[in-house]
């Protein structure tokens, strides 16, 4: 009788006993302490609420690696008041005496979808953001034609500029400044809140303004009794006449306004054709000249008429 081959022994797996973590024991009594919830603690770290369990029971299978359960315990701890850095070394101790019973898996889950952005403001985004590269696309276009189209008119007006006649710059002004009074004139210079001359100046006197004065002005009632030069040129009136004016003294301002110049007109031509003095008679009238008459001329000599003679 052939022998029957021995039944496998039922091997009993042992139970792995899950002792309370203390560091998970000590972040719930916080937790509680602050009368926090999981369900509030998930909204606020952003970590799935069965990992917050999972790290309060010390159910380290149902966790991702250690480096990220770390990380979501020291975000828990800074939620509810702890040292993060104190309860990051506690569980690192903890988790390295510890021997799972199967490896781990190290797989992020996705984010809440309740706190994901609806799919309809995603892909409202998504046109926006087509729709203004489109329209940036057809404005840099158009603004490139626009600026081909005025070349014809710029180059024209290149040539304009080129043929206008360049007038010559105005001459720096320079040299000093000097009152002279063509007749009796009252006055007053200063510079700023110095007074450089006041007083009557008489005819023919004259008086230069210093060159270290910064501002010098004049201040007189007959602006057309003072005849000004500014080295070799003469400058222009300074105001009105009869009326109180205050005038800058500085050469670049009297040379703006252009001296006044002397009437270089032609005098009105003569009448070419003279005429006639008239002549008086006895009776003491003027008699009106007349035109010399001319002879008229002899009227033309009638032809001869013709002679005929008649045959005998």
């Amino acid at each position: 009788m052939a022998k029957r081959d021995p039944e496998p022994e039922v091997v009993e797996e042992e139970l792995i006993e899950q002792e309370p973590s203390p560091v998970g024991e000590r972040l719930r009594v916080a937790r509680e302490a602050k009368g926090l919830g999981l369900e509030d603690l998930a909204a606020q770290t952003r970590i799935p609420q069965r990992h917050l369990a999972s790290i309060e029971t010390g159910d380290w299978e149902h966790l991702p690696a250690p480096t990220y359960t770390i990380g979501f315990a020291k975000s828990y701890a800074s939620a509810v008041g702890l040292d993060r850095n104190e309860i990051g070394n506690d569980l690192r101790e903890e988790m390295g005496g510890q021997r799972f019973a199967a490896a781990s898996s190290d797989v992020f889950e996705p984010a809440d979808p309740a706190r994901t952005m609806p799919k309809g403001l995603v892909l409202g985004a998504i046109a926006a953001v087509i729709l203004l590269v489109v329209l940036m696309s057809w404005l840099n276009q158009r603004s490139l034609q626009g600026t081909d189209e005025p070349a014809a008119p710029e180059a024209n007006v290149g040539a304009q500029q080129a043929a206008a006649p360049t007038q010559p710059a105005p001459a720096a002004a320079q040299g000093p400044v000097i009152l002279t009074a063509t007749e009796p004139v009252w006055l007053s210079i200063k510079d700023g809140t110095s007074v450089l001359k006041q007083g009557i100046m008489q005819a023919g006197e004259t008086y230069q303004v210093p060159a270290s004065a910064t501002a010098p002005a004049v201040t007189t009632a007959k602006a057309e009794a003072l005849k000004i030069n500014v080295g070799n040129s003469v400058a222009g009136p300074i105001g009105p006449a009869a009326t109180k004016i205050t005038a800058s003294l500085l050469p670049a301002d009297l040379l703006k306004t252009p001296a006044p110049q002397a009437s270089t007109s032609p005098p009105a031509p003569a009448s070419a054709t003279p005429r006639p003095a008239p002549q008086r008679t006895r009776a003491g009238r003027a008699a009106v000249a007349q035109p010399a008459t001319l002879p008229e001329a002899a009227p033309n000599p009638p032809e001869p008429a013709a002679t005929t003679s008649n045959a005998q």
